[in-house]
């Protein structure tokens, strides 16, 4: 069964259509890359898969559910911008998101409650290369290692869904591929489904399982806004990565937790 299933989905504003009848069934676990010149949809792709806005037509459903009209925790999302507060540690950055959903009001956990999302975000900031900076603010932080703090700070409620928004346009090459292993090692240990929009094609067959392209197929020059992109092609990817994944998926849990991470091998070496 598909963990996300699209259906004729159009999204138009006013007299300008965005996205077109667009169909898609994405199993759990896959790694969606997606490419098109700019303009074409792909962001407002991403905020319907978030929920931030909804479609002018069709459906979104999440395991034959309609995907909720509003951002949930089951839906992690990094954007190229760093998301974090300034004002806050690294340490408390992460916190706050276990916070605000426990205590919506207060915005404050409380005693043993406090001591568990304290250990949750810590393992979280530890499995992103940040255990050692958990007092820094961010101001302190390269821009990878601000990445890194917004990927913790979208994982640390164990999301079933990934969005990323080309998280990684403004590092530089040496520290984006980095960031490209992180995130593949990150995706293999969780049991993500992510979906990457990116304009570096060489990013997107790198890292996707399937690599889609989207484009506008139709044009009038009379109306620009008459027609909207479409998926134009959806290209199986890395398979030997896919089949890997779904091997360890498979393995009972009594094995996988006593299986070592590649970084754990290395640590005990």
């Amino acid at each position: 069964m598909s963990a996300i299933s699209i259906r004729n989905v159009w999204q138009q504003y006013d007299d300008n259509v965005v996205l077109e009848n667009l169909n898609l069934e994405v199993a759990s676990g896959e790694f969606i890359t997606m490419v098109g010149a700019s303009g074409c949809g792909k962001s407002t792709f991403l905020r319907l898969l978030l929920g931030q806005e909804k479609p002018s037509k069709g459906q979104i459903l999440l395991d034959g559910e309609p995907l909720a009209a509003e951002p949930g925790p089951e839906r992690g999302v990094v954007f190229q911008r760093y998301s974090v507060f300034p004002h806050l540690t690294v340490l408390g950055n992460v916190m706050l998101g276990l916070e605000l959903q426990a205590s919506p009001l207060l915005g404050r956990l409380l005693g043993t409650a406090r001591r568990e999302a304290r250990d949750r975000s810590v393992a979280i900031l530890e499995s992103v290369g940040l255990g050692h900076a958990l007092d820094k603010y961010p101001h302190a932080l390269s821009g990878g290692m601000q990445q890194r703090l917004a990927i913790a700070q979208a994982l640390v409620k164990t999301p079933r869904i990934l969005l990323l928004d080309e998280p990684f346009g403004a590092l530089d090459p040496g520290i984006r591929k980095d960031m490209h292993e992180l995130l593949l090692s990150l995706w293999k240990q969780s049991g993500l489904t992510v979906f990457m929009v990116t304009h570096d094609l060489t990013e997107g067959f790198t890292l996707g399982t399937r690599l889609m392209v989207f484009d506008k197929t139709r044009i009038d020059p009379q109306a620009p806004g008459a027609y909207g992109a479409r998926i134009t092609y959806d290209i199986p990817l890395n398979s030997d990565r896919l089949a890997a994944r779904a091997a360890l998926d498979a393995l009972p849990e009594r094995i996988t937790g006593q299986l070592a991470t590649p970084e754990q091998q290395g640590a005990s070496a």
